[in-house]
């Protein structure tokens, strides 16, 4: 079927025909380019959250949890859920459908599992692509769970309105978090697992860290226990105050920058695969060659 009758259908709410625009856009297909040019003018009215953290934070059972929140709302969810990319096999494990059973029933959930192939940012290399195809089908909010990320990991705050930073207690992420990097990212602060006993002080060392943030929004910080449901109402909470702070003029910023820096990436891909491919590929064989 030609790209065009799925946007047929695309344009019809058929779930199907959107997973099928998401594959021929994240396999870079022939004619690609000319789908985003058609869904781009329905974007812009989505809230795009992104829940991201070291590994073994708890991103995937907030997610999890959080998604009915909205859904009681009436808002429908789509969730961008990236997963690594095996180096040595190219295979991506893509399970978080399976961990997230109770939410693949209700047809206003949408769930699309990522692999990174090659993106060593947290998130997959499509996944802004991605977003603007569910924005463009009308998703009123979009969750990025990225994998887990280290210090530099940062191409979230590239895709996200509001930007969550899980951490838990015990494992260093705090004192992590406190180095350049994490801590500029973050406009909420949910340190997960907070039945720990170390909970209270982890929380205490973040407070005094973002007090001496130079910014006009502090991150908050909330605690929670994703599996029993502990806080995350007031982890949505805290982010509407974040949107709300933001202000439409502010969102707006926002999402100009990130416009402005996905096209930029957008421009610079183009041009490595100009330079590696065909001809320049040969060239730079033929120089090789000469050092050897």
């Amino acid at each position: 079927m030609y790209p065009d009758r799925w946007l047929e259908r695309f344009f019809a709410k058929d779930t199907i025909a959107l997973a099928k625009v998401i594959s021929l856009i994240e396999n870079r297909a022939p004619g690609y380019q000319e789908i985003l040019s058609q869904l781009y003018p329905y974007t812009g009215r989505a809230y795009k959250i992104g829940i991201t953290g070291p590994p073994g934070a708890g991103k995937s059972s907030l997610v999890d949890k959080l998604t009915p929140l909205y859904r009681a709302e009436q808002k429908t969810v789509a969730i961008l859920a990236c997963d690594p990319t095996s180096p040595f096999t190219g295979g991506a494990l893509l399970g978080d459908r399976i961990r997230m059973q109770d939410l693949i029933s209700d047809d206003g959930v949408f769930i699309r599992s990522m692999a990174t192939r090659g993106g060593l940012g947290g998130l997959a290399k499509s996944a802004q692509e991605v977003a603007l195809t569910l924005d463009a089908f009308g998703f009123d909010v979009i969750l990025f769970e990225t994998i887990g990320v280290g210090q530099v990991e940062v191409d979230i705050v590239q895709a996200a309105d509001t930007v969550v930073l899980v951490l838990v207690p015990q494992s260093g992420d705090v004192v992590q978090a406190m180095k350049a990097g994490l801590m500029e990212i973050g406009d909420v602060f949910c340190v997960n697992k907070a039945d720990q006993s170390e909970a209270d002080l982890a929380v205490k060392n973040l407070q005094t860290v973002l007090s001496l943030a130079m910014r006009n929004w502090i991150p908050p910080i909330i605690q929670t226990v994703a599996p029993a449901g502990q806080g995350l109402e007031q982890l949505k909470e805290t982010i509407e105050k974040h949107k709300a702070f933001l202000g439409e003029a502010g969102l707006t910023q926002r999402r100009y920058e990130r416009l402005r820096s996905f096209l930029k990436q957008l421009i610079e891909d183009e041009l490595r695969v100009q330079l590696w491919d065909g001809e320049g590929l040969k060239n730079f064989e033929g120089q090789l060659q000469k050092v050897w």
